[in-house]
């Protein structure tokens, strides 16, 4: 899709930034964090490997970096098999000699899973939103935090670095009892720690039609380059059940 779009306005990217939908950031992203020739990834969450839910790279690096599907082959014939996707992406880069940067960032994913409080060592710490420091991409939601300050450490020195783990240090991490499903409240929860930009974006999400939501997504269908997705009626059908 890069590749194409390229050759279509003929222009060329010097950097490729690939992210998520369900990512929630809190804070920007540096320029310190384009390093040419190195492939930057989030700390933490790495599931024995790296850390797959964000990247940042030179065209040269990303197309490595990018190429999950492709470079399954060569994974097999360096004797690479029974791999999750974490583990997956780490031969990628290493096998293809793509150096690679590690650095807390300042995003989180959002979920609505479930998951037990306190986790076991192999199991996911879920961060509230309003926890200050870069979270890496842990997983978080709206909560009223069960777990702050000296609590923390206790509970994190005892998830296994090497999989689940997110940096806690400095009292940059807040704990969420994820067990359960979202809490009440969670709204206000989320409008008071997200602010009022994204809280107003919240609020007309909930209040959307069927007809509006149908209206938005042929808009952004108009001025996006490739689309590839469900019937937009499909993609919009929950609002006909919620209203």
């Amino acid at each position: 899709m890069i590749n194409s779009h390229q050759e279509k306005n003929k222009i060329k990217y010097d950097w490729i930034i690939r992210t998520r939908v369900d990512g929630y950031w809190n804070g920007p992203l540096g320029p310190e964090n384009f390093v040419p020739g190195q492939y930057l990834v989030p700390a933490g969450s790495s599931y024995g490997g790296l850390n797959d839910r964000f990247g940042v790279g030179d065209f040269r690096t990303s197309t490595i970096a990018l190429s999950r599907l492709s470079l399954i082959p060569k994974l097999d014939s360096a004797g690479f098999t029974d791999l999750n996707s974490e583990a997956a992406f780490k031969a990628q880069l290493t096998t293809q000699n793509v150096n690679y940067l590690t650095k807390r960032l300042p995003f989180c994913i959002v979920s609505d899973r479930k998951y037990d409080f306190p986790p076991a060592r192999f199991g996911v710490p879920v961060a509230a939103l309003s926890s200050p420091g870069p979270l890496s991409g842990t997983k978080c939601r709206p909560c009223r935090p069960i777990c702050v300050g000296v609590c923390v450490e206790p509970v994190m020195m005892f998830v296994e670095k090497g999989w689940s783990w997110t940096d806690w240090a400095d009292g940059s991490l807040e704990l969420c009892d994820a067990h359960e499903s979202w809490e009440d409240g969670w709204e206000k929860i989320f409008d008071r720690v997200a602010g009022k930009k994204f809280a107003n974006a919240r609020k007309q999400i909930h209040s959307l039609k069927f007809d509006d939501c149908v209206h938005d997504f042929v808009q952004l269908k108009n001025i996006t380059a490739q689309w590839n997705a469900p019937p937009i009626e499909e993609i919009c059908k929950p609002l006909l059940e919620q209203n």
